[in-house]
């Protein structure tokens, strides 16, 4: 049993703080975003965030990257229906303005620091390891997925080929590019 010392935190204190973070990247962007500027949007004080997130980049992943039912893995009935799913899922959450405002100073700070990419993953693990590693194990025993897919190599598939993406032709990211990238790593993983 885990027995917290001092006062609760007030979730009132959280929801401000999130809300202000993606309204004031809308605003300024991800480097001119400041933890100081969204204490006082907020109504609150910078230690009452560095509490809670220990880095304006935690922060800033948390408000953009929310756990919801968007992040759930997709049970539709066929693998290739699940990645196109996914696909669907992933470039709506990277298209939002906050994300748009957000990724480019994210892959920077992550990139500087591969440790902090491990750490603002860590709030999807049971999404992206446990819930992901026995969605392919389930396909596997079904014959639609070939041995030595992992969990890892997904994600990288679907998260990496629409940022490239977003980046290189976000424009003409339709219903046709996500229905032929998902064929594409439905293939790649297919038995």
């Amino acid at each position: 049993m885990t027995v917290e010392i001092g006062r609760p935190r007030d979730p009132r204190i959280d929801s401000a703080v999130l809300d202000a973070t993606v309204e004031m990247l809308a605003e300024t962007g991800y480097a001119a975003l400041s933890v100081d500027a969204i204490a006082r949007r907020a109504g609150t004080s910078k230690p009452a965030i560095y509490r809670r997130w220990p880095s304006k980049a935690h922060l800033v992943h948390e408000a953009v990257f929310p756990i919801s039912a968007a992040t759930e893995l997709p049970e539709t009935g066929s693998v290739l229906g699940d990645v196109r799913e996914m696909m669907r899922r992933t470039v709506d959450v990277l298209t939002t303005p906050p994300a748009r405002a957000a990724l480019p100073g994210l892959v920077g700070e992550t990139a500087a620091d591969p440790t902090l990419h491990a750490a603002l993953l860590e709030r999807f693990a049971h999404v992206l390891s446990r819930g992901l590693t026995e969605w392919l194990e389930s396909a596997l025993g079904r014959g639609e997925v070939r041995p030595g897919v992992h969990a890892a190599d997904v994600v990288d598939a679907i998260a990496g080929i629409t940022f490239v993406a977003l980046i290189t032709h976000g424009d003409t990211i339709d219903e046709a590019w996500m229905e032929r990238t998902a064929e594409l790593i439905t293939r790649g993983i297919s038995s």
